[in-house]
């Protein structure tokens, strides 16, 4: 079994099941962009769709973050509000270089 560096890989883990419907839809959008370049579509329809793609995957990526710092990360820190403050700005510095 691979080693993980992380201290949550256990059986505490955080729940991502939550995901895995958004996950199924972006892999129907991404059967969908094949289909496209088969069908020899238009290239802006083309790029139009994977741009679809990958701001729906980015979306799930921040969502798996998230808990992964409410649940992981967040048992480094001391108080609570301390714990919120971080993610918060963690989160913040995140979104300023999702783009």
């Amino acid at each position: 079994m691979k080693k993980h560096a992380c201290e949550c890989v256990n059986e505490t883990n955080a729940d991502h099941t939550a995901e895995l419907p958004r996950l199924n839809r972006i892999a129907g959008q991404l059967e969908g962009v094949k289909k496209m370049i088969e069908e020899r579509r238009y290239c802006p329809d083309i790029l139009t769709q994977m741009r679809a793609v990958r701001s729906a995957l980015r979306s799930v990526e921040a969502n798996i973050l998230e808990r992964h710092l409410q649940h992981c990360v967040a048992a480094a820190f001391g108080s609570e509000e301390e714990r919120r403050k971080k993610i918060a700005e963690l989160k913040e510095l995140f979104n300023r270089f999702e783009s």
